[in-house]
């Protein structure tokens, strides 16, 4: 009888085992999503490159002007999680020189590396996943391009279970998706495009909308401002709701993302101000379409805690 129970026990092991196995796997884009996407067009990849902010995590903190085209990584980004160490994606042998097209773009919209492991969420392959394959493409050529650098970035830093990778295929069926966030009735084209800008290829609600306990976007407060990754300080509340920006215009909007001045004449800092550098590189029309967007977006209050008085 023991004997027996102790095998049913050991089955239904390896039965949770596999099932694990089988649920977590890393999962690459279906071929088909990316059939017709045709050679990419280094200029048009420049715009997808400050849209994208690449430079703000893959550069040494600080660079400036072509300083800024080095796309070494190294950079530790401390969160909740632990730390994750940003990599070189520059065109060598130690970024993504060997990369194909098909790599980047399963990396960017699936979290998936070349070697078939999940990549860590700090990347927002979440918010990648909802770009269009054309504009990967564009990417891809561009950052060809680019300076090479040899630099081999340190390990992340992680306790248990974050260093489980493979669970993060989990995390994903419940957190990765390319649909988009919002549904919009009668959206202009402005607002279409940026939505596309500021759910894809733009990532602002990685910073701007409040998390869970396990790192998940609470979508239904989408924008409405949360704690700091760094765990010091807020990301505000970019809606019209309490707390946010509805006394700012469409135009108030735009200008703030060209120079980083707020209609109070307020510096735009922290880490905002490289957003601001990366969106002053953007077509105008493309920073207008942000604001259209952020102002069709319903109101939500401030999804972070007050500050305590003082």
């Amino acid at each position: 009888m023991m004997r027996r129970a102790a095998l049913i026990v050991i089955l239904l092991a390896v039965i949770a085992g596999a099932g694990f196995w089988y649920l977590t796997a890393p999962v690459r884009l279906d071929p088909s999503q990316l059939a017709g996407v045709t050679p990419g067009d280094v200029q048009r990849g420049v715009k997808v490159f400050w849209q994208g902010g690449c430079a703000s995590c893959h550069t040494a903190p600080g660079s400036k002007g072509d300083a800024r085209l080095v796309l070494a990584g190294g950079v530790n980004l401390v969160t909740p999680f632990g730390t994750f160490v940003t990599p070189n994606i520059s065109p060598s042998k130690q970024g993504i020189g060997d990369w194909s097209f098909e790599d980047l773009a399963n990396a960017m919209m699936a979290g998936v590396a070349p070697d078939g492991r999940h990549f860590y969420p700090a990347f927002p392959y979440t918010s990648y996943a909802r770009m269009q394959p054309q504009d990967v493409a564009d990417l891809y050529a561009y950052l060809k391009t680019l300076p090479p650098s040899d630099n081999v970035s340190g390990p992340h830093k992680l306790g248990f279970p974050f260093n489980v990778r493979r669970g993060l295929g989990l995390w994903k069926r419940l957190y990765l998706s390319p649909k988009p966030v919002l549904a919009i009735a009668e959206a202009t084209d402005a607002v279409k495009r940026g939505q596309y800008l500021v759910e894809g290829p733009g990532h602002c609600g990685e910073c701007h909308t409040p998390r869970n306990a396990i790192g998940g976007l609470d979508k239904g407060r989408w924008l409405a401002g949360a704690k700091a990754a760094e765990g010091k300080g807020v990301v505000p509340n970019i809606t019209d709701g309490e707390g946010g920006i509805s006394d700012w215009s469409e135009k108030d909007i735009a200008y703030a993302l060209e120079s980083g001045f707020t209609p109070e004449f307020d510096s735009l800092g922290s880490s905002m101000a490289d957003v601001i550098h990366n969106m002053a590189q953007i077509d105008a029309s493309d920073r207008e379409a942000i604001a259209a967007y952020l102002k069709a977006v319903p109101p939500h209050p401030n999804g972070y805690p007050a500050p305590a008085p003082q």
